[in-house]
This record gives structure tokens, C-alpha cells and sequence, in this order.
């Protein structure tokens, strides 16, 4: 396993003469560090000189990239080669964002010439939509757009959606209904008008259960206020490859927009996946958003290890998870408009890496996945950074920010800005006991001694730095592919599948052999706190 291995012993070694090290110490004997730990990619700048390492951890961890072969298993996935093992398929969502008159060859198919056409079907409907010539069956213009999935159906077109939004026309409104409970579909109907609705069905096989019976609903309603099975046509739309339930649906197989097997979920929104995406900022900036990608794709795949930002952040997320036991990571965007990139986080990492058998099948001796969490600033810093400042946890984490606002209004900018600096700076450096004490002498305000313990704080914990210009469609793409890469390289060293999720199955198979039992209103399930639950759930309901 990659733990025998001499890079990672090394590493453990180095860990522990690092163990007394402070961030204040560190800048106080390399006042350059700060210029030397950044890496800038066009419009990103990324600075990582807040985080417990010298140039000797960065040299080990780079060396444990190596053993691990990262280049080559990155290799292997931009060609093509089937690295998802246990699903025997390709890992190929670089491909989406990929220049289509550049060909890629998978199984003697070139691939890219499916993708293009996919992408102009995209652009012909999303046009018409937008221009008010695709119309409801009744005949009025499109105003609501209803993305219907789960998962990365789901989180990958909100999150984009929410991050754009400054870029959506007035006359549409984009919504998104994910969860089986009935709620979110009733409330999600209620704001929209049967006659201007278009809703989007994303599910790769159109058997998925929260989907379609979310799809269900809405086509009861909507069939119900049209009087006519013919008004789905106009109102629905499939992101789907099976053409046979589509049709049943009742929809038009030549409005299913198709998708790939080496599309994995969590990595579709570059796919007609997007379309929801696509509806709302327009089908040029959701070429923009696939352009920044691309310029990140070619930046992993050409840099080298210490150049090369996926692989910076991977490496230190594997520093903190595996040799300072830290089991969480924090995403802070100090901008209003990624307030669900955490989120869309949550599952592309914890889903992705959150596995403990290798790709050999045995069990893993060491940590995998982190758990990711997040709130944007500077809401985080009213709620959950006093554990972050005080607390006795580790806590990496990463800190976004626009250096251009999208509404600047009056310095409202600049305090966030602060804000944003002002936090990094204080997790880094802390506040020791004995500043407090003069902080306290200073104020003098009569408190004792002891306030001068509650009142310092430890410091030391580590954060990544990101700016940009702005986000936009451009950058926003750039900053996911980012993400993503990040997490396939921590997969690879870790030597996990990072592209398949079996872990989500059980409850799937559970769920769909209790559901009998729980409609039937009789039956008993065969785990006896399920039953007891299940007996429960009958007496309240009444």
C-alpha cells in the first residue's frame, strides 16, 4: 500500500518535526514565503503560504505524487482508458469541455464528434427558448425553467445556475426540485404557471425513483391544468439515453438531449446536464464556462507537480488528512453567488473519495475523504468559525474571493474584502496569551488575569487563499475543473476508485423493497428497529 511506501514514511517522520512549528514562526523566519507559496493561472491567484509546510514537506508530498504515479493514471484518464475499474468505463467528462474539432478516440470512436452534436442541439433549443419561439402548448412564451433530478443532476446545475445568476434574463426564472419529499415539488408548483413552464427531466436511465416521481407529479399537473396528455410534448424535455421511457413519458424523443457512460454524475454539469444552466445564462457563456474548464484541463495535464495547482491542493489536503488526523475541510467563498459551491462539493469529494477499499480490493490502512462543509462569508464568520478560532479541531480550509464585485455598492466590498483577509490572517497567526493580557491592560477595563485566556486564540490553522478577477463563466468553470482534479489526483494516491459510488446502492435496494411494506399498510420489514419504526410510523399517522 502507498503507507509502505518510502515517501509517505518520510513524510511521517517530517510530521513529526513539524509538530511544534507555528505559522507565526514560519513567517517570521521566511518573510518570503508568501511570494514563493502562490501559483497564478491566468485570473486565479492562489496563495497556500498559510499552511504548516517548508519546502521539504512540499518536496515529500510532490515525491509521494510520483510513487503514486499520478502523471500517469492523469495520463490515462485524458486518453481515454477505462480507469473507472469497477464499471469497466472511461473517466472522460475532460472530453465536454474539450475543443470539438479536436479528436479523441475512444474504442475507435471519435467522441468529440458526438459531443458537438449534442452541444448544437443545445444551442438550437436553448436559443428558441430564450427568444420566445419555443412556446407552451397554449402558446405563451417560456418564463419558468424546472430542472427535475437528483444528485449531480441536481447540484451541478444549481450551483453553476445560482453562481451566474447575474447573467439570467428577467422574463426566466429557473427552479430546481430534487428531494422525494412531496414538499419540495408542491412548493416549486406553486410559484410557476402551468402555461409558461418548461420542465427539465435529468436521468441518465429515466428510471431514477425521486426523479421520476417528482417528473410524475408535475406532469399530473400540468396535464391537469391543460386538459390534453399532448401538453407534455410542449412542456417537457429529457436529458436521458433511454429513448423508450422518454417516449412513454410523453415526450418527444427528438427533445431528449443524450449524455454518456463515461459521464460520471457528480461530473455532468458540462453535459446536457447543463441544460438547465445553458436555459438560464444563455448557450455563449455556457461555451465560456466549458472554455475555463478546458484552460484548467490543459493546465493539469501540461504542468509539472510543483507547478501545477490541482495537484498543490490535493497534496495538502493529503498532508492534513493523513499525517496531522485532520477529518474535515472547510470551503468559505466570500461571495454571495457561490453560496452552493460547498454543497455541490459535498458530493463531488465525499461521493468521489469517500471509500475505504482499494482499487486492488483490499481495505485501506489510512484515511481517505475528508468531510466537506461550508457556508459563505461573511455569514460562517457569525456561526461556526468561533470553533474554527477557539475550538480544539484542525480545520483546513479554503477562502474564495472576486476582487471586482458584481453590485458595488457604497464599501460594502471593502468589507468583505477585509473581512476575507482579516480571517485568513487571524486563523494563521492567533492571538497568545500574553497579547491578550496587554490587549487587556490597554482597554482598561478591569478585567482580571484570567480573561486574558479566553481572550487568545491558538492560530495555526491552515488555509488556502483564492482570488479571482470576477466570477464569471469563465472563471467559475475554471474553479470547478480545479476542484475536481483535485480530487482525482487524493483518489489516486490514495489508490481508490474515485468514479463510482456503490456506497449509495444499499440504500437504494433497501428503500425499494420497503417501500411495499410501507404502503401496503401491512407487512413487517425484517430489521427489528425497522419494525419497530415502522409500527411507529403507523399509530402517528393515524
Amino acid at each position: 500500500m502507498i503507507s509502505d511506501s518510502l515517501p509517505w514514511q518520510a513524510l511521517a517522520d517530517h510530521r513529526s518535526d513539524m509538530a511544534g512549528v507555528h505559522l507565526r514562526d514560519l513567517f517570521r523566519v521566511d518573510p518570503e514565503r508568501a511570494e514563493r507559496y502562490t501559483r497564478n493561472l491566468g485570473r486565479i491567484h492562489v496563495d497556500f503560504s498559510k499552511h504548516r509546510i517548508t519546502d521539504e514537506t512540499l518536496e515529500l508530498l510532490f515525491r509521494l505524487a510520483e510513487e503514486a504515479e499520478v502523471p500517469a493514471w492523469r495520463d490515462q484518464m485524458f486518453a481515454g482508458k477505462r480507469i473507472n475499474l469497477t464499471e469497466g468505463r472511461s473517466v472522460l467528462h475532460v472530453a465536454l469541455r474539450r475543443p470539438t474539432d479536436e479528436p479523441l478516440l475512444v474504442d475507435g470512436v471519435d467522441v468529440m464528434t458526438e459531443v458537438a452534436t449534442v452541444l448544437a442541439k443545445m444551442r438550437r433549443f436553448t436559443d428558441a427558448v430564450r427568444a420566445g419561439e419555443w412556446r407552451g402548448f397554449g402558446g405563451e412564451q417560456i418564463r419558468h425553467v424546472v430542472n427535475i433530478g437528483i444528485g449531480g443532476s441536481d447540484l451541478g446545475p444549481q450551483m453553476v445556475t445560482t453562481a451566474l445568476d447575474w447573467l439570467r434574463p428577467p422574463h426566466i426564472d429557473v427552479h430546481f426540485v430534487s428531494n422525494v419529499d412531496s414538499a419540495d415539488i408542491a412548493t416549486t408548483l406553486a410559484q410557476v404557471n402551468p402555461a409558461s413552464t418548461l420542465f427539465v427531466v435529468a436521468s441518465k436511465t429515466f428510471t431514477t425513483q425521486e426523479t421520476m416521481a417528482n417528473a410524475a407529479a408535475a406532469r399530473s399537473w400540468l396535464v391537469g391544468h391543460h386538459g390534453d396528455d399532448a401538453a407534455v410534448a410542449r412542456h417537457f424535455v429529457a436529458v436521458s439515453t433511454n429513448g423508450q421511457a422518454v417516449a412513454e413519458f410523453g415526450i418527444d424523443q427528438a427533445n431528449m438531449f443524450e449524455f454518456w457512460d463515461w459521464v460520471g454524475g457528480r461530473y455532468s454539469v458540462w453535459s446536457a446536464i447543463g441544460l438547465s444552466v445553458a436555459l438560464a445564462i444563455g448557450m455563449d457563456h455556457f461555451e465560456d464556462f466549458l472554455a475555463g474548464a478546458h484552460a484548467m484541463d490543459e493546465h493539469f495535464r501540461t504542468a509539472p507537480l510543483p507547478e501545477n495547482m490541482p495537484v498543490v491542493l490535493a497534496m495538502l489536503g493529503i498532508w492534513y488528512n493523513n499525517f496531522w488526523g485532520a477529518e474535515t475541510h472547510a470551503i468559505i467563498p466570500y461571495d454571495h453567488y457561490l453560496r452552493r459551491f460547498a454543497a455541490y462539493f459535498q458530493q463531488g469529494d465525499m461521493e468521489s473519495n469517500g471509500k475505504r477499499i482499494t482499487r486492488e480490493g483490499e481495505t485501506v490502512e489510512y484515511e481517505t475523504g475528508p468531510v466537506i462543509w461550508g457556508e459563505p462569508g461573511t455569514n460562517g464568520q457569525h456561526a461556526f468559525f468561533q470553533l474554527m478560532h477557539q475550538g480544539t479541531r484542525l480545520i483546513p480550509s479554503d477562502f474564495l474571493l472576486a476582487a471586482r464585485p458584481r453590485h458595488p455598492i457604497g464599501e460594502q466590498h471593502s468589507m468583505l474584502v477585509a473581512n476575507f483577509l482579516a480571517q485568513t490572517e487571524a486563523l494563521a497567526e492567533g492571538r497568545t496569551p500574553e497579547e491578550a493580557w496587554a490587549l487587556i491592560e490597554t482597554e482598561g477595563d478591569g478585567q482580571g488575569a484570567s480573561m486574558a485566556a479566553h481572550r487568545s486564540y491558538p492560530g495555526n490553522q491552515p488555509t488556502t487563499s483564492i482570488i479571482v478577477d470576477t466570477f464569471d463563466p469563465f472563471t467559475v468553470g475554471q474553479l470547478i475543473a480545479m476542484y475536481e482534479h483535485k480530487i482525482f489526483v487524493q483518489g489516486v494516491v490514495w489508490d481508490i476508485n474515485s468514479f463510482d459510488q456503490w456506497g449509495v446502492e444499499l440504500g437504494k435496494q433497501l428503500a425499494n423493497r420497503l417501500l411495499p411494506v410501507v404502503t401496503s399498510e401491512s407487512g413487517e420489514a425484517v430489521h427489528p428497529s425497522t419494525s419497530g419504526l415502522l409500527t411507529a410510523f403507523r399509530e402517528l399517522r393515524g
